[in-house]
């Protein structure tokens, strides 16, 4: 029987990086994976960076509460479902991975029936619908540190941090700086709103870029999809800023930046982590069960961020101004991120995936 590891991930950048890692250390250990992505832009551009991974797009949408949208995601649950048999009646994986979503929910549904192993990762403190929901039929669902899914069996659980990406680890700031065209002096803001972009964050960064240029602060914007690239420069003091739609040097960006704004999604915590980047992080208050709320919170309870509530700017804006410039503070959170990277590893979760395809020879 084959030993392919197919990987369901992709609808957003949460999902599709940690699909990605997870694919890159199975195959360095000999393995044949498969990664299912949606068919969004954020997830073509993604996985340009890729060449070596296969991929299959698939068809899904995310259930939104109207009419025209419960009859988008049914067409498309449908879909997904037709697309996923195809797939398994063609390929016979050995066993399916799904990083929660939608992109997950049709081919679980699927493999269960076809007698296939499921393996469910949730990377946010509180579980997502799709991972409650499939991890009554999962072989074994993972989770961060502390996080719960009530009635889930022991013996079916498992502890695993993000999945990162093999680039998302310290690097020298320099190197990074000279990577992203930035000067190697002064201090650098980046500014991050996920893979697809956060307005009140593109408009605060628009509303105090002028003030942070003329301070002598470098910023990197990432805006997302649409905004319009800018770049501008401080005649007086030679700070400049970058204002770009979509950053693929994320690694670089990080390990460049003196501080870094942003969402709280788990792969944007994770990806801070990593790199040891202290940050200010402003949860997206209408996330899922508030979620964004409870990975910033653990990630200020380790010591390595701030957080800021969304409604805030002022208090936003005193935030980045106090902690600039402070070097005592800003390595005491660069400890705090590297203490939280350690905290809940990954690779096991791997390397439970590997040997659960072996078996299935």
């Amino acid at each position: 029987m084959s030993q392919l590891v197919v990987i369901a991930c992709g609808g957003t950048g949460g999902h599709l990086s940690p699909g990605i890692a997870l694919a890159e250390r199975l195959r360095a250990g000999g393995g044949e994976v498969l990664l299912l992505a949606s068919r969004k832009k954020v997830d073509a551009r993604l996985l340009e960076k890729y060449p070596h991974l296969p991929f299959e797009r698939a068809p899904g949408a995310a259930l939104v509460a109207s009419p025209a949208g419960l009859l988008r995601f049914a067409w498309n649950l449908a879909a997904a479902v037709l697309f996923a048999a195809r797939l398994v009646a063609r390929r016979r994986p050995a066993v399916l991975v799904g990083f929660g979503g939608f992109m997950t929910l049709a081919p679980a549904l699927v493999c269960r029936l076809a007698g296939i192993p499921v393996v469910l990762h949730e990377a946010n403190r509180v579980p997502g619908k799709a991972v409650r929901a499939l991890s009554k039929i999962a072989s074994r669902t993972w989770l961060p540190a502390g996080a719960e899914i009530a009635g889930l069996p022991a013996e079916r659980a498992g502890r695993a941090g993000f999945p990162t990406r093999s680039e998302f680890a310290p690097a020298a700031r320099d190197a990074a700086r000279r990577a992203l065209g930035f000067p190697e002096a002064g201090r650098l803001l980046l500014v991050v709103g996920g893979s697809q972009g956060a307005r009140p964050l593109n408009d605060w960064l628009l509303a105090n870029l002028d003030a942070l240029l003329r301070g002598g602060t470098h910023v990197l914007g990432v805006l997302g999809g649409g905004a319009e690239g800018v770049e501008r420069a401080d005649a007086t003091n030679g700070a400049q800023a970058k204002l770009i739609p979509f950053c693929d040097r994320m690694a670089d960006a990080l390990n460049a930046a003196d501080l870094v704004v942003s969402r709280a999604g788990a792969g944007a915590v994770a990806e801070c982590a990593a790199c040891g980047a202290p940050a200010v992080l402003v949860p997206f208050p209408q996330a899922a069960d508030n979620h964004q709320e409870a990975n910033a919170r653990h990630a200020a309870a380790a010591g390595g961020a701030v957080v800021v509530a969304q409604g805030d700017p002022r208090r936003l804006t005193a935030e980045v101004e106090r902690l600039i410039g402070d070097d005592a503070a800003l390595a005491a959170m660069r400890a705090g991120m590297l203490r939280l990277r350690e905290e809940c590893p990954w690779e096991h979760f791997a390397d439970g995936v590997a040997a659960l395809a072996a078996r299935r020879r």
